[in-house]
């Protein structure tokens, strides 16, 4: 499965964005999904996931509320929905995927075997 992440750029404080992940090579059923962040001179940290049955979603609690993540099988594309966009949210933003991964591991990086590059997002207060 090859990633493809999209959609970053600049947005003052208060602002929404929306990133996307467009899978190529295989479909994303039955595959869970991920958003990571890695801010400068920090490590990467998790944001949000989908389980693989779609039917759970997880969130770090700096961006429950203000984030959503969603999918559209027909499109094999993983969305991230970014509202109240606040500073601390600047980061490049990476999309996973992993087929075999359980529920517990949702939110560990090193679970997923699938990544896409990077996508730029800043926001100015």
């Amino acid at each position: 499965v090859q990633l493809q992440a999209s959609g970053g750029g600049s947005v003052q404080a208060g602002g929404s964005m929306r990133l996307s992940c467009v899978a190529s090579g295989r479909s994303l059923r039955g595959y869970a999904v991920a958003w990571f962040r890695l801010a400068p001179g920090k490590e990467r940290v998790f944001v949000a996931a989908m389980s693989r049955t779609g039917t759970a979603t997880y969130y770090a609690d700096s961006v429950k509320g203000r984030f959503t993540i969603s999918r559209d099988n027909a499109k094999n594309t993983v969305y991230l929905q970014m509202n109240s966009l606040k500073p601390e949210d600047t980061a490049v933003y990476t999309c996973a995927a992993d087929s075999t991964i359980i529920t517990s591991s949702l939110t560990g990086s090193i679970h997923y075997d699938y990544w896409g590059q990077g996508t730029q997002v800043t926001v100015s207060s």
